[in-house]
């Protein structure tokens, strides 16, 4: 069997998502999603890169593909080219699994659990509507919930952040709901890297101790030794890692203890081939996976794959819950596809992935390859998004 095409399909859905599919002379496709789709104009380009050389070769032979594609041509690595790793990766597993008619946990090592836990999302804006969500949320069988932040983006064209005005607001909010819905539900905020340390920090101290279960991305991850500032002054778990891009990347936060969560994201740190890595990395240190899944039905699929898989699995992200309607999941995009029961996945059983991809219907609502969102404080300056 060998690789005949590569293309790919930037499709919205719910967002943009950029789903690439790999063709073989045996009649069987695999599908892969790519992250980073705010930059999927450089994605696709990578991925077209790795065409030139890939079309011919074996597909099965993934992890030296792997290798090849990314130390190969002397600049290895980076955010862009792992991401285009990532969804060719996660295509060739699901060509592994359909040839040997066994899902793609089968190649992974086998399944571990019968079931994925969930956990869901609510961007209330406010404390009434927050508690609200959470006892929805709740009632529906949903014990662990992630909150946004308060003033999120702000002015008339929602382009203003101030970390100050929203950590104030999102501590009292937090405070209020963990006392409204008692100790048992797993409560987390994510603030999307939008904070320094000494913001990070405040925020922390201007709630009771076990208010939160985690906070997710605080600050930026270029620089670890930040984060362990930042642990030296509180003292909640941290869930880091959506836009690590590889194990050394993730190296550090995990050997020096400085995330409690590893929150890979499958279609951007190379795929499967390297999730599965990092996954050991993370065991080795007692250190429980809570990938980042913000994408569509593939990175969907494949995260479930890579957690039925690993002993050392918290919870996995997904968009759609009673507090959440994404439309990330199109059925007619994708008309097979994994299925939640309630708050989690159920493994599927399928080969390969599991998922069914209706290309003509992608290549019929092309979707432009935009620019992701732009942030700034009241003085004009440029912040994180």
């Amino acid at each position: 069997m060998k690789i005949t095409d590569i293309r790919t399909f930037p499709v919205r859905v719910g967002g943009t998502q950029l789903v690439v599919k790999v063709e073989t002379d045996a009649g069987i496709y695999g599908v892969g999603e790519a992250g980073i789709p705010s930059r999927a104009l450089a994605v696709i380009g990578a991925v077209r890169h790795y065409r030139e050389f890939l079309i011919g070769r074996d597909p099965m032979r993934i992890g030296a593909l792997w290798q090849e594609m990314y130390r190969s041509q002397y600049f290895e690595g980076g955010r862009i080219l792992t991401a285009a790793i990532a969804a060719i990766d996660i295509a060739l597993h699901d060509i592994a699994g359909k040839a040997l008619g066994v899902p793609v946990y089968q190649l992974l090592g086998g399944k571990q659990r019968d079931y994925v836990p969930c956990f869901a999302t609510t961007h209330a804006q406010s404390a009434e509507q927050l508690i609200a969500d959470a006892n929805l949320l709740i009632e529906n069988g949903w014990n662990v919930i992630r909150t946004w932040i308060a003033r999120g983006a702000q002015g008339p064209n929602g382009d203003i952040f101030e970390p100050r005005e929203s950590i104030a607001l999102t501590a009292t909010w937090l405070t209020q709901l963990r006392e409204a819905i008692g100790p048992e539900p797993v409560l987390g905020v994510d603030y999307h890297h939008r904070l320094s340390v000494a913001e990070a920090a405040s925020f922390c101290h201007r709630m009771p101790p076990g208010t939160l279960d985690f906070l997710e991305e605080p600050i930026r991850d270029e620089t670890p030794e930040a984060y362990e500032s930042l642990r030296t002054m509180v003292d909640v778990p941290f869930a880091i890692g959506e836009e690590i891009s590889s194990k050394w990347g993730f190296l550090p936060y995990i050997e020096r203890g400085i995330t409690n969560f590893v929150r890979l994201d499958v279609c951007n740190v190379g795929g499967l081939t390297e999730a599965m890595k990092v996954a050991s990395l993370a065991e080795v240190h007692y250190i429980d996976l809570m990938p980042h899944n913000p994408l569509g039905t593939v990175c969907t699929a494949a995260t479930i794959h890579l957690a039925a898989a690993v002993p050392n699995f918290a919870w996995l992200e997904i968009r759609e819950s009673p507090t959440e309607r994404s439309g990330r999941y199109d059925t007619d995009l994708f008309p097979v596809q994994p299925q939640a029961e309630g708050s989690r996945f159920p493994v599927p059983e399928l080969p390969g992935l599991g998922v069914e991809f209706n290309e003509e219907l992608a290549l019929a609502n092309p979707t432009e390859t935009g620019q992701g969102a732009f942030l700034r404080r009241r003085d004009g300056s440029v912040t994180n998004a």
